[in-house]
């Protein structure tokens, strides 16, 4: 066993990463954890916990949690070292495991999970050969470069980035604060990606906007796209998605936005703060989608519209005209309000016998 770093969060201190050949985890203490999810322990609280697990395949060293009351059998049962509880849960039977209560015992768990996933991801250290720094190039501490990772000129990285093999990152880009970038991530000159973001595998960042004047001889002329993309803080792109860059300015992807595999953005597109999108969905150049807003899977968004903060649009759906209107709830193609489009549902199924009783009206009308 080789032991990797030490890691510490603003609530976690002296929590450790190991590597044992196949896998990497970390080792925390209940308590360590409890201070996390701010519960309170009832057992054993200097257990050390190295897994996470179901609580019906719990082992010892792992950690569970209960939120569900048809699952409470398995508390009475299960292996794992601890379990974490709602505050007003009460055992029935006595339990062997360490119990921490908390105020959500499934949000606290979620919590845990990511807390887990960003030691873990973060236990990188070190350059891997070989690799490119360009001329001019800043890069902070507590970095991790993989194998045949390509970085530009003039780039800025920041502390504690961690950029995996076959990744490109091109010139003048600015990569902030503890920002992962998964294998064969493409980040393309000058963009800029903000503190805490997660690029995963094969997504594109800045390649070229959708821009083609027609001709009157019907050929295309390719507009040059010079502007750039910019990331804010907390972003997460998911594989394969495309984010082209600006024909001039910036396409923005506003803090905390959450964007699904597969998801393409065009040109001069804005997205607002903690909006999340589902995967396939295409954003045509300069429409500027609000805030908090949730967005299914394979909508279609037309060019220049402004969608308002809080729009709920359906899987499938395409939008074809600006909403002006916070938090309604879209749903077609073309979508319009989901209460209109169900009534219409409603209809459009009743057609047959609607067209039956209209031939029999016609028929008495005639006589």
């Amino acid at each position: 066993m080789q032991f990797v770093s030490y890691l510490s969060g603003p609530n976690v201190r002296q929590n450790r990463v190991f590597r044992d050949g196949r896998h990497t985890y970390m080792e925390l203490t209940v308590k360590q954890i409890a201070t996390l999810l701010e519960g309170e322990v009832t057992g054993d609280d200097s257990l050390t916990i190295s897994g996470l697990s179901k609580i019906e395949d719990g082992k010892p060293g792992d950690i569970s949690f209960l939120a569900n009351p048809k699952y409470e059998p398995y508390l009475y049962t299960t292996q794992s070292s601890a379990v974490i509880v709602n505050r007003s849960f009460q055992p029935q039977k006595t339990v062997s495991s360490a119990l921490i209560f908390v105020e959500n015992s499934y949000s606290a768990f979620t919590h845990l999970l990511e807390e887990y996933h960003r030691q873990i991801s973060f236990a990188r250290l070190g350059e891997e050969q070989p690799n490119f720094t360009g001329d001019g190039t800043q890069v902070g501490g507590q970095t991790y470069r993989g194998a045949f990772s390509y970085v530009g000129r003039n780039c800025i990285i920041g502390h504690n980035v961690k950029i995996y093999p076959h990744v490109y990152v091109g010139d003048n880009v600015t990569i902030g604060d503890n920002t992962i970038l998964q294998p064969g991530v493409r980040i393309l000159s000058n963009c800029i990606i903000g503190k805490n973001c997660v690029i995963h595998p094969g997504a594109v960042i800045g390649s070229e906007g959708f821009g083609f004047a027609p001709q009157s001889d019907g050929t295309y002329k390719t507009i040059p796209q010079l502007g750039n993309v910019i990331l804010e803080d907390f972003v997460n792109v998911g594989a394969g998605t495309t984010i082209d860059c600006a024909t001039m300015g910036s396409t923005i992807i506003r803090q905390g936005v959450k964007l699904d595999n597969l998801v393409q953005i065009g040109h001069n597109v804005e997205i607002g703060r903690h909006t999340v999108v589902a995967a396939q969905t295409g954003i045509a150049g300069s429409t500027k989608i609000g805030d908090n807003c949730v967005i299914g899977g394979q909508v279609g968004f037309a060019g220049h519209l402004t969608i308002a903060n809080g729009t709920k649009v359906g899987a499938q759906s395409g939008v074809g005209k600006s909403v002006k209107d916070e938090g309604q709830s879209l749903n077609g193609s073309t979508a319009f309000t989901m209460r209109d489009n169900m009534r219409s549902q409603a209809v459009f199924r009743r057609l047959p016998e609607l067209e039956r009783r209209l031939e029999e009206l016609e028929k008495k009308h005639k006589k």
